[in-house]
């Protein structure tokens, strides 16, 4: 998975999230701008640079690098493009630097050459490994954790930060905006997966969802497919409600498809097959019910006395 563009996408989105991770003083909202700075004549290219606005001269750029690779080479390089930067630049601000490491696994660092540099009070070195079990503070935080989590424990993770989302309010990342990063943080750590797999898993069938950048491509072409469905009907009372009929069985049957799809990879095969007559004949609403409960099942047994408590007659 190349976390590097990850982590660049959501500084852009939330730059102080950079100074959290630090320890540094926290800028004012709309303070700093995350771009991608190429040194004209060479062929050193700076990927993360925080330029602050020009009414905060005194507030620093800061230099941002993600290095999830192992490389020997890197200080050198990075200290050159920071001072090259700053020779060909020369900004009127003072400057601080951010090393950015999933493990110190990853770090290499040739003390006799770099030690002195390293050591300096502009330079931070933040190992993202410290963040796991924190409390979540912030969905900055948050996402940072689910980014270095590990693949068998993201989808809990992530389930567990959308439910934190919806409670704690967090005005700087609305819902749908986060629902829709953590999805693309899943699918690159869940390659087996599909997008609506995963979309079953976390709960975001009907709520979330619809404001997220796929389900409005998946809910035009829908409407699309309505449209053209109503105009070979007749009359517009009959279309309405055949469209409404038609969209309704549509949306049950990819429900009872997509909980067959999620049982056999949670699982296996044998046992999905085992349970599909029962599956087939839920409702939509205990079929969304089951994808959403799906990844808290533990044991074939959980699925069982799941099946059992919606076949049972009401008391």
């Amino acid at each position: 998975m190349k976390t590097d563009s990850l982590f660049y996408r959501l500084f852009q989105r939330a730059p102080a999230l950079v100074f959290e991770l630090a320890g540094l003083e926290t800028p004012a909202a709309g303070a700093y701008q995350f771009r991608a700075e190429e040194i004209k004549q060479t062929a050193f290219r700076l990927d993360g640079l925080l330029v602050p606005s020009p009414e905060q001269p005194d507030a620093p750029v800061v230099f941002v690098e993600v290095q999830a690779q192992p490389d020997p080479e890197f200080y050198g390089r990075f200290f050159a493009e920071l001072l090259l930067y700053l020779y060909r630049n020369r900004p009127p601000h003072p400057w601080r630097a951010v090393v950015i490491y999933p493990t110190r696994a990853e770090e290499r660092l040739n003390g006799r050459h770099y030690g002195s540099l390293v050591a300096l009070p502009e330079v931070r070195r933040v190992y993202l490994e410290d963040f796991r079990g924190q409390p979540v503070t912030g969905a900055g935080v948050g996402l940072v954790q689910l980014i270095v989590s590990a693949p068998e424990d993201s989808l809990v993770q992530a389930k567990h930060l959308l439910q934190q989302a919806r409670t704690a309010s967090w005005a700087d990342w609305p819902t749908a905006y986060l629902a829709d990063f953590v999805e693309t943080i899943l699918v690159y750590k869940l390659p087996k997966l599909s997008r609506e797999e995963i979309q079953a898993m976390l709960g975001l069938i009907d709520t979330d969802l619809k404001q997220t950048r796929f389900y409005q491509e998946v809910f035009a072409e829908g409407l699309q497919e309505g449209r053209q469905e109503g105009r070979q009907e007749g009359r517009q009372e009959g279309r309405q409600e055949g469209r409404q009929e038609g969209r309704q069985e549509g949306r049950h049957e990819e429900s009872l498809q997509l909980a067959l799809r999620l049982l056999r990879r949670r699982f296996g095969a044998a046992l999905a097959s085992a349970h599909e007559q029962r599956v087939r004949r839920l409702s939509l609403e205990q079929a969304e019910a089951l994808m959403e409960v799906l990844l808290d099942f533990r044991t074939p047994d959980d699925l069982e006395a799941w099946l059992a408590s919606q076949e049972a007659p009401p008391a």
